[in-house]
């Protein structure tokens, strides 16, 4: 019998000769120079408002011409990191990484992808329960000063002023987050403030009886959530928010939950 041939164990290691070679991607000299001052810039070497070296003095330092330089400016500006002033006083200066740039992208990216406002909504309950809960064990009392200035810029708004009673709404919502002292969920959340912004602001009635219900609803639970946070009760602040969000999306929502974030933002 002729002997069988045993096959190589699934996972072996390959010799040199078995692998195929693919080419690798060399970045652009325009690629590097804006990498190097992106770290610069993210480190804090580069402050905000600072104005970039000159042209010449970039070109010398990097040893590249003035169109591989432009290259690497027309990045950064595209990342938002610095700008660009033209004219006799112009140049390039720096902006540190902002949180309403990722936000833009964000809602570029849940917009092409057909996310309903449902989904949007489901996002904060799950970036914002945390928090809370967070901010409860964590809080401190300038924390507490802070949120009680927010409730009382809230119910300060006159009766007629629905828009901004709204605004001041979202606003609350984004410093629980924010004081919670969680950055990775705080950007998050504000990665998703300008839809639900929008959403807040566009579902329910400006005016009526609806409305002013709805509004002294709002005070009230945003007070008492305060209360749950001052008393370090985590678990009530929890379970408090959870009903409140729950609400006011079947409040805001209604038949348009289906509605996708490309319904509203166009």
């Amino acid at each position: 019998m002729a002997p069988r041939t045993v096959g190589r164990a699934q996972g072996a290691l390959r010799s040199p000769s078995d692998t195929v070679a693919r080419p690798v991607r060399v970045p652009k000299m325009a690629e590097l120079v804006a990498a190097e001052l992106r770290r610069q810039i993210i480190r804090g070497e580069l402050a905000e408002g600072d104005a970039l070296p000159s042209e010449s003095e970039l070109m010398e330092q990097f040893g590249i011409s003035r169109p591989t330089l432009r290259e690497a400016f027309r990045v950064l500006e595209s990342e938002s990191l610095i700008a660009i002033r033209r004219g006799a006083h112009g140049g390039a200066r720096v902006q540190p990484p902002r949180r309403e740039v990722a936000a833009r992208y964000a809602g570029f990216i849940l917009e092409y992808q057909g996310a309903t406002l449902r989904d949007v909504y489901e996002a904060r309950i799950a970036l914002e329960l945390p928090s809370v809960a967070l901010l409860a064990r964590r809080r401190t009392k300038d924390d507490l000063e802070v949120l009680t200035a927010a409730l009382e810029r809230h119910e300060a708004v006159p009766a007629g002023e629905s828009l901004e009673a709204v605004r001041l709404h979202g606003d609350f919502h984004l410093l629980v987050v924010r004081l919670a002292g969680n950055e990775t969920l705080a950007l998050l959340s504000e990665m998703l403030h300008h839809i639900i912004e929008v959403a807040n602001t566009s579902l329910q009635p400006d005016a009526g009886p609806l409305a002013d219900r709805a509004r002294r609803s709002t005070s009230k639970t945003h007070r008492k959530l305060v209360e749950l946070i001052r008393a370090r009760d985590a678990k009530g602040a929890e379970e408090l928010w959870r009903r409140h969000l729950d609400e006011a999306e079947g409040y805001l929502l209604g038949d348009d939950a289906g509605s996708t974030v490309l319904d509203l933002l166009e």
